[in-house]
């Protein structure tokens, strides 16, 4: 089994390679199926569109979100054909990992011709308030690991 930043490293490099391949331009649903297809074909359980329950203080579902990819349900992968990651985009990631309780998530835009990705942690403390942790913090600063080797 890997662990989580060999999958982060895993999906993170195969996004790049795709792209490499189709540059930006595309709808997002061709990124999203190109980067199951791969992550596949390298044999990881990839879900698409799955449902995440959003429930209330009280366990009542009060709705759904559907994320673009759940990878070896351990991470959730938000893909984006965009000019650049805004912060709803980032506000939706979040969203998605208190929705499902998901510790590790990536938020990935294919829509800029410089390729864009961002990893967030969602700490799961005990008896207060989920929120980001210095992890997630540090990664929002170094944005894009380290803007995934700038040329």
């Amino acid at each position: 089994m890997r662990t989580i930043n060999e999958l982060c490293d895993l999906v993170r490099q195969t996004a790049y390679d795709i792209h490499v391949y189709h540059g930006n331009g595309h709808l997002e649903k061709v990124y999203e199926n190109a980067l199951a297809h791969r992550l596949r074909k390298v044999g990881l359980d990839v879900k698409q569109q799955y449902p995440l329950k959003v429930h209330d203080q009280d366990g009542t579902v009060i709705g759904d979100y559907y994320a673009d990819l759940v990878v070896e349900d351990r991470l959730v992968v938000e893909l984006k054909a965009a000019q650049k990651i805004a912060d709803e985009h980032v506000a939706q990631i979040l969203g998605y990992l208190k929705a499902s309780r998901t510790e590790h998530g990536l938020l990935i835009n294919f829509g800029s011709y410089r390729f864009q990705i961002r990893k967030y942690v969602m700490s799961q403390g005990t008896g207060r308030e989920e929120g980001l942790s210095p992890i997630a913090g540090l990664a929002m600063l170094f944005s894009a690991f380290f803007a995934f080797f700038r040329g």
